[in-house]
């Protein structure tokens, strides 16, 4: 028997298939809007980058210790959390000066070399060669010639270094001399020399046993930075 249906029914089944498939279409269409402006709303967003982290450095307290050998043509004030120890190697060989010393900081893995030549006298230099290598030659400690080299050496840093500062001394012990600064990651950003330009000349220069980082050596590099300065300015030639 066939069956029949009312009219009115059947209309209001085809509608409410339709209202589905309308809503089923209408909520993938939000869907894909909201994920759309979630997307833009990240891309649009301020990006704050994470500083980097280094370890907190707990420096001693400021206290110094008088410097002063039989013998040695100088004398200076040092940290007392630092050692005085003589230098005993210059390019694998014995040092050309017995007044050649080195302040160790062993709590900053840091050294500053000191290096003592008598105006007038003779000095081993090493002369380097076309192919890299270096020769020995004696020659005459020329004061201009020194504190031209001093300037060279320092001036080897000028491809890496951010900037750079000459500043003339004047000690109130009456030592004169040039203090170099230099910024950026260079391998030694404090150096200097002292002269009286007739007997005496010393260069001193600060490195850190750490590929050079000048954010990360920074706070320390500024702490040793003010044991230089003091040096320099306790300084003194001793005539014995």
């Amino acid at each position: 028997m066939p069956i029949f249906f009312n009219a009115s029914f059947s209309q209001r089944c085809r509608l409410n298939i339709f209202s589905v498939k309308n809503a089923v279409v209408l909520s993938k269409k939000i869907f894909w809007t909201l994920a759309m402006l979630i997307g833009l709303a990240q891309c649009n967003s301020t990006y704050t980058s994470k500083k980097k982290g280094y370890f907190k450095v707990d420096f001693p307290e400021k206290k110094y210790l008088l410097f002063e050998k039989v013998g040695v043509p100088y004398s200076f004030e040092y940290p007392a959390y630092a050692n005085v120890i003589k230098d005993s190697t210059y390019f694998d060989n014995d040092p050309e000066s017995p007044f050649w010393y080195n302040i160790d900081f062993p709590d900053f893995n840091a050294r500053i070399f000191l290096s003592y030549k008598a105006v007038g006298g003779k000095s081993l230099y090493k002369i380097k060669q076309p192919n890299g290598q270096y020769v020995d030659s004696f020659g005459i400690n020329v004061f201009d010639k020194m504190v031209a080299d001093a300037f060279n050496l320092t001036n080897k840093n000028e491809p890496v270094a951010s900037s750079k500062k000459d500043s003339l001394l004047h000690t109130p012990n009456g030592i004169t001399g040039v203090s170099f600064k230099l910024g950026g990651n260079v391998a030694t950003a404090r150096q200097f020399f002292l002269s009286d330009t007739i007997k005496h000349f010393i260069r001193g220069a600060l490195y850190f046993s750490a590929t050079p980082n000048a954010d990360s050596i920074k706070p320390m590099q500024e702490f040793v930075g003010r044991d230089i300065d003091h040096m320099i300015n306790s300084f003194r030639w001793v005539n014995n």
